[in-house]
């Protein structure tokens, strides 16, 4: 009983103000003892115990970074009204330079005329997918597909490349792995179903 009225006593008496923020949120801190592993354990660890009392509403997105850091335990010290000053002068400074970097790109690309023009609204004509539809098996398409597919195929290896003859008969489809090195032939095995 006495431990339950020591940590009673002890919200109200170890609470020391630590820091306050820009927006009018205040941080707090106080150091609790945590009890052992229980009657077999006789030593007890003291931590700090870290929070945040919101000025208006309960907003995180309120709380600067590096109060969020002290209140998760990633800083060892509070951030110092200084520290505070110089990171906003710092955001500042990065918030007008990138202003600035956008602005003469933008004079830039007015100069040269390379703005993006849209020449049609809706949607954008899709990447060749022919070589792709070819790895799928024969009983996933239709057969109207697989001819379209062998023939773009077959016109795009007159076109492009020197036909290739191999002296070596064709492989039967099985269901199972057959083939290594150089008569190892890509999608040729098909999982048994």
């Amino acid at each position: 009983m006495s431990k339950l009225w020591a940590r009673v006593a002890g919200l109200f008496k170890s609470k020391s103000f630590i820091g306050a923020d820009k927006t009018g949120n205040k941080y707090f801190a106080r150091m609790e003892q945590i009890d052992g592993l229980g009657e077999y354990c006789s030593s007890n660890l003291i931590k700090e115990k870290r929070w945040v009392v919101f000025r208006r509403e309960e907003d995180p997105t309120s709380i600067p970074v590096e109060w969020i850091c002290w209140l998760n335990g990633q800083r060892k010290r509070a951030p110092t009204p200084e520290e505070m000053a110089e990171l906003d002068a710092r955001r500042e400074r990065v918030k007008l330079n990138v202003a600035l970097l956008k602005k003469e790109e933008e004079e830039k690309k007015a100069r040269e005329g390379t703005g993006r023009k849209i020449t049609s609204i809706g949607k954008a004509e899709g990447p060749e997918l022919t070589s792709f539809v070819r790895h799928f098996p024969a009983d996933s398409k239709g057969d109207k597909a697989e001819e379209a597919s062998k023939e773009a195929d077959q016109s795009r290896v007159k076109e492009h490349e020197p036909e290739i003859v191999t002296s070596e008969p064709p492989e039967p489809m099985t269901t199972e792995p057959s083939g290594s090195g150089s008569s190892f032939r890509p999608g040729t095995w098909q999982p048994p179903s």
